[in-house]
């Protein structure tokens, strides 16, 4: 398994690249009210017709040419499983995908969040143009986060310059700490 919830996100979000998707959201909705940390993800990719999208969360499964098995959305479901949440996948070819992941907070299985600035870091430097959203969202306040409008704020400067991806990376990970301040 991999240790926190970051790294299994980020492997959707690489699924969601790979499938040409131009604009992926990214919901993170961490509520102590209701002992529950929810991920979503929404990308336009190319989607997948209704066969495909559910094999997709079988670990011996992939539509990928370079290995034979696709681990990322098989990880994810059974990490909801054991963790007392769900785990739901739908596609439409031409469309896009959405995967919904939910954990039990308080499972002692659930692992930690991880690093979400460094997770979206990697994923924006996978492919600059791509437009992302984040949202983070807890009992108490919600902090955002889009490329699209930080590429309009850079004027010109390539949002994959390193010190702007380290700022996104600090800049994200302080919106975050500043909302998760006062959940328990």
């Amino acid at each position: 398994m991999m240790e926190d919830l970051a790294m299994h996100t980020l492997e959707i979000l690489m699924n969601s690249v790979h499938a040409g998707a131009k604009n992926i959201k990214l919901e993170i909705t961490d509520s102590a009210a209701k002992d529950e940390l929810l991920i979503s993800v929404l990308d336009d990719g190319k989607g997948m017709d209704e066969e495909t999208a559910k094999k997709a969360s079988d670990p011996f499964y992939t539509s990928r040419t370079t290995r034979k098995i696709g681990m990322g959305l098989a990880f994810l479901r059974g990490l909801a499983e054991t963790c007392g949440g769900e785990f739901s996948l739908s596609s439409e070819p031409g469309k896009g995908t959405l995967v919904t992941a939910s954990v039990q907070r308080s499972n002692i299985d659930t692992p930690p969040l991880g690093d979400i600035g460094e997770m979206m870091m990697e994923t924006i430097q996978a492919d600059g143009d791509i437009d992302y959203e984040l949202a983070y969202v807890t009992d108490n306040g919600r902090f955002g986060f889009s490329t699209k409008e930080a590429k309009e704020m850079l004027d010109g400067v390539s949002i994959l310059e390193p010190g702007v991806l380290l700022w996104i990376k600090e800049y994200i990970n302080e919106g975050i700490k500043q909302v998760k301040e006062d959940i328990v």
